[in-house]
């Protein structure tokens, strides 16, 4: 099982410095190239404080020329911000500027905070519809003159100018959780990242389950890889575990906040959670977060992952947004890298 780091700016407090955060994202990626991970993932959002990454293929450019080995992957670009001609282009553009080591993740979005900004009116399901109908056309681009007729977007004859690098194009990869998402990914050629989210070890289970189910629905595909991101965190005592514990759970409940949508958001800020609220949240709390994330010492880390591996999962991707300091998320990592990855090699 292969690991990799999956990373945004998270800008918790006015106070921060944007800058600063930047510099502090570098500096971790330059860690996870240089202690052998296998690549580095960064998403897309809009107008969130949250999670500042509005460009992935940006961060990602700007990475390739500040590591030397680690693959470089959108996790993920949001299906419905982009025309497709747009992204296989700008993909493409990427994949030559990062010597081939591009990895294309692609998904609906979640937030409805986003979609009520950027298309009003977008819902799931529409969301849904265009990146399903966004892969196919991606990949028809890339191997030129292409004309699309379709529900959402339509366009004559063209080719993606640039082709990639990589010789049939980046990897794609298909954010997935239901049935459906896995079927249409295996069917259609694309690895899969899966996240349990706030949910435990049964999920994980789960989610293989639906993608088992997927690849023996197509024999005819050869079996797609499959990618699951969680949040971790790597202890130096059980105290210092405990501590990440309530640290992640405060990241979730602004997570749920942000998902929700309810609560008002200045400066690209969400209005400041109380102490009273996050202890009231019906399904976070530190004890859920001690036992469903991967937080312990790096022995019980090892014995969790293992078990993952078992499964079939071919990557790990570490979740370090967290809302933790530069200096713990630091630690978290070099642990990961000297204390559990060996036990992996």
């Amino acid at each position: 099982m292969k690991f990799s780091l999956f990373i945004h700016m998270e800008r918790v407090s006015a106070e921060d410095d944007q800058k600063r955060l930047y510099d502090e994202m570098i500096a971790l990626c330059h860690i996870a190239d240089e202690g052998g991970l296998h690549a580095i993932w960064t998403g897309e959002h809009h107008g969130m404080n949250f999670t500042i990454a509005p460009n992935p293929l940006l961060n990602l450019v700007d990475l390739a020329r500040r590591t030397k080995s680690v693959r470089l992957g959108t996790g993920t670009v949001i299906a419905p911000f982009w025309h497709p001609i747009r992204l296989a282009g700008e993909a493409a553009m990427a994949d030559i500027i990062m010597d081939g080591r591009l990895d294309l993740g692609i998904a609906r979005g979640a937030y409805s905070y986003e979609y009520e900004r950027l298309l009003p009116g977008l819902d799931a399901w529409g969301a849904g519809g265009r990146m399903r109908e966004l892969i196919p056309a991606l990949k028809a681009l890339w191997q030129g003159d292409y004309a699309h007729q379709g529900e959402y977007w339509q366009f004559p004859s063209t080719t993606s100018s640039p082709k990639p690098l990589q010789q049939s194009g980046p990897p794609i990869w298909v954010a997935a959780r239901d049935p459906s998402s896995h079927d249409f990914a295996v069917a259609n050629g694309c690895n899969v990242q899966v996240t349990p989210l706030h949910m435990g070890d049964e999920e994980v289970v789960s989610l293989m389950e639906r993608f088992n189910t997927a690849c023996a629905a197509h024999p005819e595909v050869p079996r797609p890889k499959i990618m699951v991101l969680r949040h971790a965190y790597v202890a130096e005592s059980e105290a210092d575990a405990d501590r990440a514990a309530e640290e992640i759970n405060r990241f979730y409940c602004y997570f749920g906040a942000w998902f929700n949508n309810e609560r008002p958001v200045r400066q690209g800020l969400i209005d400041t959670l109380s102490d009273e609220e996050i202890s009231a949240h019906p399904f976070y709390s530190a004890q859920a977060m001690r036992k469903n994330q991967i937080i312990g010492m790096s022995g019980e880390v090892i014995d969790r992952l293992k078990t993952y591996e078992a499964l079939g999962y071919d990557e790990f991707s570490f979740w370090i947004d967290t809302g933790m300091s530069f200096a713990r998320k630091k630690a978290s990592l070099e642990r990961l890298i000297r204390d559990v990855m060996p036990a992996f090699a």
